[in-house]
């Protein structure tokens, strides 16, 4: 019987062996064969490819195309790399601007702010403190007063922790940020690009140097820049933020931009969020589409839907939908005020309307929720929010929620599900 035994298991293996797939080119590179003409291949990059590795991390890689690709880079290190697809061009969500210039606002126009009841939470001293948002879009205006008080520095040298590494002269010093477009500490200079500003001081702009009020004025800001000065970045570059941003510690990342091409890089980068107990906001888009009934028009990372995500519809001062913004039942949870928000830039103050507007309006509710109970899960902040959106008779917003933020609602309820 031992004999049979023996022979059985060794078969066995050899078995196991003989039918283990064998890793090659195809198999980490499908979108090399894909030829099609679908949302997985729109705006990708014929020579700028992304690349999971084994080990977790991400990086960014050029070659003249995807079969020198293959034969030069993919080859010679198959067994350490896990994925690859072509990286993808994706831009920020906003639709339209209208200058405020000078310094001080004309009329201190807070009407989203007062609409969430984000000013009745500020009264009772819930206001952001101790809670770290990263804002991973376009350069952010450094200099400006409102923003300049909120930043973040990075500590982790102090802590003996890795920084980020230029794969040249080892640890660079990136205080506040890093410039992924660049490869760059993101720098103390003034940003060319209006779109990150904007959404930082809708999120947490300091009331003491300006006209603005953020959501929540003493949340720190974490800057990720990964765009150049038109507002359009890659794909790779902002999955790269988003991994940086969860190792300096944030508990909200704003995501205000998408695009049409799905990225499996991209989808595992927001899930693996869920480990790191970090709440993901998404903008809708701005393509007035129903993705319940025009799945061809998705926007990612906008559909994604993952337990700890909020994707954001944009309202406007009457409460309706706004027509450019993007809806479902199933895939957008929660309308924000989204048309003629004043915030920060690089001048002073603008209006800008878009989904890119309403998504920071919930990033910083959820750093007000989770200023006010620390130990609150990503999952209990979104079940918070969503709970207690303002459905409106005769305007019910078409998201998972029915209804717009409502931030006096939601502390009550986070307070009710983390005693």
């Amino acid at each position: 019987m031992e004999v049979i035994k023996a022979g059985f298991t060794i078969g066995t293996l050899v078995l196991l062996v003989a039918c283990s797939p064998k890793k090659d080119v195809s198999g980490v590179f499908p979108e090399k064969e894909d030829t099609q003409a679908s949302t997985c291949t729109a705006d990708r990059m014929s020579s700028q490819f992304i690349v999971q590795w084994e080990d977790g991390h991400i990086s960014i890689e050029n070659e003249f195309d995807a079969d020198a690709f293959s034969r030069n880079f993919i080859e010679p290190r198959l067994l350490a790399i896990k994925h690859v697809e072509f990286d993808k061009e994706i831009s920020v969500n906003d639709t339209t601007t209208y200058e405020k210039s000078g310094t001080a606002l004309d009329t201190p126009d807070n009407w989203g702010e007062m609409r969430i009841g984000a000013d009745k939470a500020l009264a009772e001293g819930v206001d952001g403190e101790g809670v770290l948002v990263a804002v991973v879009d376009a350069g952010i205006t450094y200099s400006h007063p409102q923003i300049n008080s909120r930043l973040a520095k990075n500590d982790a040298e102090a802590k003996g922790l890795p920084g980020v590494d230029d794969d040249k002269n080892g640890l660079i010093d990136d205080i506040y940020g890093w410039d992924f477009f660049a490869n760059k500490p993101e720098p103390e200079v003034n940003s060319t690009e209006d779109h990150g500003t904007h959404v930082a001081g809708i999120i947490l702009a300091d009331p003491n140097q300006g006209a603005m009020k953020g959501i929540a004025p003493k949340a720190r800001l974490v800057p990720v820049n990964f765009m150049a000065a038109d507002g359009r970045g890659s794909l790779g570059a902002a999955i790269q933020g988003i991994q940086y941003a969860v190792s300096r510690g944030v508990k909200v990342i704003n995501a205000s931009w998408g695009g049409p091409s799905c990225s499996k890089a991209l989808s595992d980068a927001v899930s693996a969020l869920s480990t790191a107990n970090v709440l993901f906001v998404a903008a809708s888009g701005n393509e007035s589409t129903d993705y319940d009934k025009e799945p061809w028009y998705y926007s990612y990372p906008a559909v994604y839907n993952f337990p700890h995500q909020i994707t954001v519809a944009a309202t406007s001062t009457s409460d309706y939908m706004a027509g450019f913004s993007n809806r479902s039942f199933n895939l957008v949870h929660i309308g924000a005020p989204g048309v003629d928000i004043i915030s920060t830039v690089n001048s002073g103050y603008m209006k800008m309307s878009g989904t890119s507007m309403a998504a920071p309006f919930v990033s910083g509710a959820a750093a007000l929720l989770w200023s006010a109970k620390p130990s609150a899960t990503a999952v209990q902040i979104k079940a918070a929010l969503l709970s207690s959106a303002d459905v409106i008779t005769g305007k019910e917003l078409k998201v998972s929620s029915r209804g717009r933020l409502n931030v006096v609602k939601a502390l009550a309820e986070i307070r009710r599900l983390v005693p």
